[in-house]
């Protein structure tokens, strides 16, 4: 039977100014503007496979080789969004857009036990369902031979993974309009604007956390006066200072700027009632270390920033990744097996100076293994199409768990 297939590779990224509620639910427009880094493809993505046949009896979808429910309104609401460009395009039969889809999605770091790391990491992507929503979107769009921003059709599926439309550094725009036609992501600088910026994530929990993304968005949205604060002010400020820092390549802004908004996006947690908290004690340890870092070199080395969990994410350059490591594998030692703990970009671990293992105020962490694993990564580019496909001649996935 003919099949009409696309598969891409897309990334996830990592937002250095958090978006914290939203002004319309339906149509997922945020309360503010947001900016992120997007993830190199080869250390943490996700490969899609979507395909139309007038074969096909129904619209189904497979999640790392488990078949789920496809009633998810985001999801319906991007294949209708994404059918109707393609009817006024005209590129496509009328006959070809009523064909039935089949989408087939799945990530690259899987752990043990067969959890999604891509959709733990960060509240954004907290869903695995919802992040291949954003996934299915770029291939959607190119099956169905759609021209210009879709960026607008991936929020609609999964809020800032919009921003993995592009490469480099994204900014995810509010906008003003109500219905949410100018609420898009746009590029700041490609990836080979800054290609000495490295990324550690510090594994702490891959567990699901206990208040969700959109429950404590709305909480906060509800009772807190620092969130009306920060989106009025603060957020309007850092983004037009930490994109200045970003053009300019300057390091030391970007850094301070990024652990600001970190801070205060886990004070309106706390400033919500009752209180939404993600960070744990191992994520303040991991802060406290990187600020006691940084005042020892006398220079900022690297900077923490955490979404709605208690992993750390790390920007910092690459010529300091060896330090940096080395201080973290210092104070939160492990005994798993180095092939295990250590994932994405190699790096030449050095020693711990002698200065910071004799801080008084910096002991090792009691538990030998704090931290499930690390991840070294570098900033990328958007998404790709690809020619291996997830699904067979029969519009049927390759690999079924």
């Amino acid at each position: 039977m003919e099949v009409k297939s696309v598969t891409c590779v897309a990334p996830v990224n990592i937002a250095v100014i958090k978006y914290w509620g939203k002004t319309n639910e339906k149509l997922i427009i945020p309360l503010n503007d947001s900016l992120s880094g997007t993830l190199h493809t080869d250390h943490m993505c996700a490969k899609t496979t979507v395909a139309i046949s007038s074969r096909f009896t129904k619209d189904r979808i497979w999640l790392n080789g488990k078949e789920e429910s496809l009633d998810n309104p985001r999801l319906v609401a991007c294949i209708t969004e994404v059918k109707d460009r393609a009817r006024n395009s005209g590129k496509l039969t009328e006959e070809e857009l009523q064909w039935n889809v089949h989408i087939c999605s799945e990530n690259n770091f899987r752990l043990a036990a067969g959890s999604s790391v891509i959709g733990r990491l960060v509240y954004s992507l907290s869903s695995f369902f919802l992040l291949s929503v954003f996934f299915s979107v770029y291939a959607l769009a190119t099956l169905y031979k759609i021209d210009g921003d879709i960026s607008a059709i991936a929020r609609r599926g999964s809020g800032s993974a919009c921003r993995s439309i592009y490469g480099g550094f994204v900014q995810w725009i509010t906008g003003t309009n109500p219905n949410g036609t100018d609420s898009i992501a746009e590029q700041i600088v490609p990836a080979s604007h800054w290609p000495e910026m490295r990324v550690l994530i510090l594994v702490v929990s891959d567990s699901r956390k206990k208040i969700s993304s959109t429950s404590g968005m709305q909480r906060s949205c509800e009772t807190s006066e620092l969130l009306k604060h920060r989106v009025a002010k603060c957020v309007p400020e850092r983004m037009t200072e930490i994109t200045k820092a970003i053009l300019k390549k300057d390091f030391e802004t970007f850094a301070k700027i990024t652990m600001q908004d970190s801070n205060q996006f886990h004070a309106v947690g706390l400033d919500t009632f009752p209180p939404c908290v993600y960070m744990n004690d191992v994520s303040h340890g991991i802060a406290n270390l990187i600020h006691t870092i940084n005042r020892i070199a006398g220079r900022t080395l690297a900077a923490y920033t955490y979404d709605a969990g208690p992993n750390a994410c790390l920007y910092l350059l690459e010529k300091d990744v060896p330090s940096v490591l080395a201080a973290v594998n210092y104070f939160f030692p492990t005994d798993r097996p180095k092939g295990e703990y250590y994932r994405g970009l190699n790096v030449d671990v050095t020693s711990v100076p002698k200065e910071l293992a004799e801080v008084k105020d910096l002991a090792q962490w009691p538990d030998n293994n704090a931290l499930r694993y690390i991840i070294h990564t570098k900033i990328g580019e958007g998404p790709q199409i690809v020619s291996e496909t997830l699904l067979n001649s029969d519009g049927l996935p390759k690999r079924l768990a």
